[in-house]
């Protein structure tokens, strides 16, 4: 035996912080696991979203494709509705650009605008892009147009996150 015991005020006072900081971490661990969970789950990379737009016909011309996939924010899942403009070019390759423009985040249109024809054209304040997505020089979009990885799956076109444009030299 020690030659000081523990009265009783000192068990009391240990047996209560025990029970106490047992208690606590019984309620604070669902919390912290609810606010750390998400920001800890894995995602797969190079994902790719199925579209409607059969890769057979894709012609030279730019088409609008819109896609919709799901998207998890913490535990609320919606869909998501995206746009790309998709085409082939002189090789072949398909190539998918993103509708939004780098000046202002507007949406930007093929052909939409008669005095500049076979360009990308954004309404907001008159930005424009070469049909690789390339900005034309004088125009406010100081970058070019994002693009989607892509690939054929199944004969329809699938489309990644976007991606700086490769396109552009």
């Amino acid at each position: 035996m020690s030659k000081d015991p523990v009265t009783r005020r000192q068990f009391l006072s240990y047996t209560l912080t025990g029970v106490g900081g047992f208690m606590a971490a019984g309620i604070l661990m669902p919390m912290l696991r609810f606010a750390v969970d998400p920001a800890l789950k894995v995602e797969a990379s190079g994902q790719f979203h199925a579209t409607q737009q059969e890769a057979s016909k894709l012609t030279n011309d730019p088409v609008r494709v819109n896609f919709t996939y799901e998207e998890a924010d913490g535990w609320y899942k919606s869909n998501v509705t995206q746009t790309a403009w998709v085409y082939k070019d002189d090789k072949g390759e398909i190539v998918a650009l993103s509708p939004t423009c780098k000046h202002l985040g507007c949406t930007v249109g093929w052909n939409d605008n008669k005095s500049f024809p076979n360009q990308f054209y954004c309404p907001c304040h008159g930005g424009r892009y070469q049909k690789n997505g390339k900005n034309i020089p004088g125009t406010p979009p100081p970058k070019p147009l994002d693009a989607y990885p892509t690939k054929i799956k199944d004969g329809f076109v699938y489309l990644g996150k976007p991606i700086p444009n490769p396109y552009v030299k």
